[in-house]
């Protein structure tokens, strides 16, 4: 007795190498964003980092709560070489979720310096949450950058942003 065949449910062998070849580059092509999602968005010498540490060792989330403090080197997180503290499991696990969301502008340099061209350390508790992205701003020698900056910011953001991306390409 002989078995009746569906012609549909017959593959031929072109079509099942070109469908392995699709699942294949399909594969192939998700593990690559997956991995270039995880990976720093400039190169870390652009990172204002204190023996490898970023904000010096601020927590990046407690910033969002408007409390920034001070993180633990037993609670950290290395992303793509840049260490970040955090003062609980929870921002850490915040963090790991969307750094993007978190990181601070410029790699942490001072806004208003980079508006100018230049990368100046930071005071980490002189900072500015704007359109949910962290700033952070120079606050030594009695001069406050983040009241310089406030009195121009549209200005001063906008010449931030185009002076980074060109500081980036360094």
């Amino acid at each position: 007795m002989s078995a009746a065949i569906d012609k549909d449910t017959v593959h031929k062998p072109q079509e099942t190498g070109q469908m392995n070849r699709l699942l294949f580059t399909a594969t192939l092509l998700s593990f690559t964003l997956g991995l270039s999602a995880q990976t720093l968005p400039y190169a870390k010498k652009h990172y204002n980092l204190t023996r490898g540490v970023a904000i010096a060792g601020y927590d990046p989330v407690s910033y969002f709560d408007q409390k920034p403090q001070k993180g633990s080197p037993a609670i950290s997180y290395n992303h793509s070489g840049v260490i970040y503290y955090f003062v609980s499991e929870a921002n850490k696990a915040a963090f790991a979720k969307n750094p993007a969301l978190y990181e601070p502008q410029y790699g942490g340099y001072c806004a208003y310096a980079i508006a100018d061209g230049d990368k100046v350390k930071v005071d980490p508790l002189t900072y500015k949450i704007i359109d949910r992205k962290l700033y952070l701003f120079y606050n030594f020698r009695g001069t406050n950058t983040l009241e310089l900056w406030n009195k121009n910011e549209k200005s001063l953001l906008s010449n931030a942003q185009k002076r980074w991306s060109e500081i980036i390409r360094k």
